[in-house]
């Protein structure tokens, strides 16, 4: 399934997410080569209608038109198929962000295809992984790492002091990258909004720049570092929407104004109709079931039971039925951070 590439297509920079399948058959990785050998990866399009990635990509590589590159990039072009239609993905494809080493998705084409990506970069000795989203609520720009080590925070913190640590889901790009190198998501914000584009393009010049990520520990005064706990899913048997009253749950028309609001216990977020319990799939970070820890019915109203921090609630119902409600974040202490320095596992 995969091409690769060491040129980009003429056109490319001045081409939308839905044309992109004009100069490009599928999932494509393009190497392009810097004065540093050591390439940067950028991941752009996983999902097909987060396109702030792409548009921070052709508006750096313009900038680069007359001159080298500082650092060897490599890009890999994604789900082509779905950017074409405006879509997350398709519906009869994988997430192309749930997919990549570490899945549970073991045998489809497009798994074995990510392995392959990984398998190249690795080989290519890969300076770090940047993977560039958007989401569909109120989020501020945030950036995301699966390893609590100085290395990964420093890269985070040049894109945003607003930092997320996870561990699941599985199968995201950036765990299958930390293995091999620093890994960061870029959380940019909705896809409309150019200065997601302007910063992720800064953030990605400035990393072509480093030459060498930050070893030291990072100040505290310069992140806020958050852990997430738990994500929550709406089973496929309920029915929920954001303004028809005839359905199980009725969330709030603005819920996601709490992203990234430390909500207290005994917030509400809709009306239920069951008066007992909560119909909702709330799974800790280990996979296990925690409904019961974080949400309750209260006087017929969907209620937390703890304090917690959401991200990434959405009011699209689409996009929650692929994928998620929410995350449930918590603040993590710096004293977690491991003070080792991270090095690749080929170095070890």
């Amino acid at each position: 399934m995969l091409t690769q590439l060491d040129h980009l297509p003429d056109g490319i920079l001045d081409c939308p997410a839905t044309e992109l399948h004009r100069y490009l058959e599928g999932p494509t990785l393009v190497h392009l080569e810097g004065r540093r050998s050591q390439p940067l990866f950028v991941s752009i399009l996983l999902h097909g209608n987060e396109t702030t990635g792409l548009f921070a990509i052709q508006d750096l590589l313009k900038q680069y038109t007359q001159q080298t590159l500082p650092r060897s990039l490599s890009i890999f072009f994604g789900n082509i198929s779905a950017a074409r239609e405006g879509l997350r993905r398709l519906d009869d494809q994988p997430d192309y962000n749930r997919i990549w080493p570490g899945s549970s998705h073991q045998d489809c084409p497009e798994t074995q295809m990510m392995q392959e990506v990984v398998e190249i970069m690795a080989a290519r000795s890969v300076f770090a992984s940047i993977d560039i989203h958007n989401n569909t609520g109120l989020n501020p720009h945030y950036a995301c790492i699966n390893r609590l080590d100085q290395t990964f925070i420093q890269l985070a913190t040049l894109f945003s002091r607003t930092v997320v640590y996870f561990i699941r889901p599985k199968g995201v790009q950036a765990l299958a990258f930390a293995d091999i190198c620093p890994a960061v998501i870029l959380e940019c914000g909705k896809p409309d909004q150019a200065f997601g584009a302007q910063h992720a393009h800064s953030f990605l010049n400035a990393c072509l720049h480093l030459s060498e990520i930050p070893q030291h520990a990072v100040a505290e005064h310069d992140v806020d570092l958050f852990h997430t706990v738990a994500q929550v899913k709406i089973p496929d048997d309920t029915s929920f929407s954001f303004s028809d009253p005839a359905v199980d749950i009725l969330f709030d028309d603005d819920l996601d104004r709490y992203n990234f609001q430390e909500l207290p216990a005994g917030s509400s977020w809709g009306v239920a109709k069951d008066k007992h319990n909560p119909d909702l799939v709330t799974k800790d970070e280990h996979g296990l079931d925690a409904t019961d820890q974080y949400f309750c019915i209260e006087k017929g109203r969907l209620t937390l039971k703890k304090t917690i921090m959401p991200s990434m609630l959405t009011l699209d119902e689409h996009v929650i039925r692929q994928d998620c409600l929410c995350y449930l974040m918590e603040r993590m202490g710096l004293d977690k951070i491991d003070a080792k320095h991270y090095r690749a596992s080929s170095n070890k």
